[in-house]
């Protein structure tokens, strides 16, 4: 990746929008809702903290810039654009209109090429009426769920990198229109998915900070 130099966004933008040389790699959060999101789960993130410089003090610029961009693309938002629809917790189920507890966030799609978040591996595909088309991939102790795809482009056992394409976004299973439902579990109880954005969004931030200040 030595041959990606241009970041578009200052370190302290709110949101990532960032321009590349490789298309593959442009994404561009136009909207996160805030809201609680539980306690603080980065640190059970695998580690990202720490200066690079710090830790290997022999290496030249050059070769810790490649490491901070290296680092910057070891996560990925799901979509090259990010709006959620409905967040994790409690809501209006918009079939019985009762309140019901949304285990999981919907994400603005068209259409659109779902990515892998971190690097892991595809532990399950398959279809049902509640999740349509689905594809589970298991990041260490996390695993992540996209559904109501139109299309799985990944199997089980596939071995998968930020950015690979696992499927596209669609409306099957239990839907009231397309978009990209995503559940979160950590060893096996659902969490918040925001907290992956929110550790996704810091490492990239630190890395564009570092980048920026060599």
């Amino acid at each position: 990746m030595a041959g990606v130099s241009c970041f578009a966004v200052p370190a302290h933008a709110q949101f990532n929008s960032v321009g590349m040389a490789v298309d593959r790699y442009k994404v561009k959060v136009i909207a996160l809702d805030s809201g609680k999101t539980g306690a603080a789960a980065e640190d059970t993130f695998p580690a990202q903290d720490g200066t690079v410089a710090d830790s290997i003090p022999a290496l030249s610029a050059e070769a810790i810039k490649k490491v901070w961009v290296e680092r910057y693309l070891s996560v990925s938002y799901p979509l090259c654009r990010v709006k959620i629809t409905s967040p994790y917790g409690y809501r209006k189920d918009p079939f019985t209109g009762k309140k019901r507890f949304h285990n999981g966030i919907d994400l603005q799609a068209r259409g659109e090429k779902v990515l892998a978040m971190m690097e892991g591996v595809v532990v399950k595909v398959g279809q049902d009426k509640s999740s349509g088309k689905y594809v589970v991939l298991q990041h260490g102790n996390y695993t992540i769920s996209y559904c109501h795809l139109s299309r799985i482009l990944t199997g089980k056992g596939a071995e998968i990198r930020p950015r690979d394409v696992v499927g596209i976004t669609g409306s099957t299973g239990r839907s009231t229109g397309e978009h990209l439902h995503i559940t979160c579990r950590l060893n096996g109880k659902t969490i918040d998915p925001l907290l992956f954005f929110n550790h996704i969004k810091s490492t990239q931030e630190k890395c564009v900070a570092a980048l920026a200040g060599q």
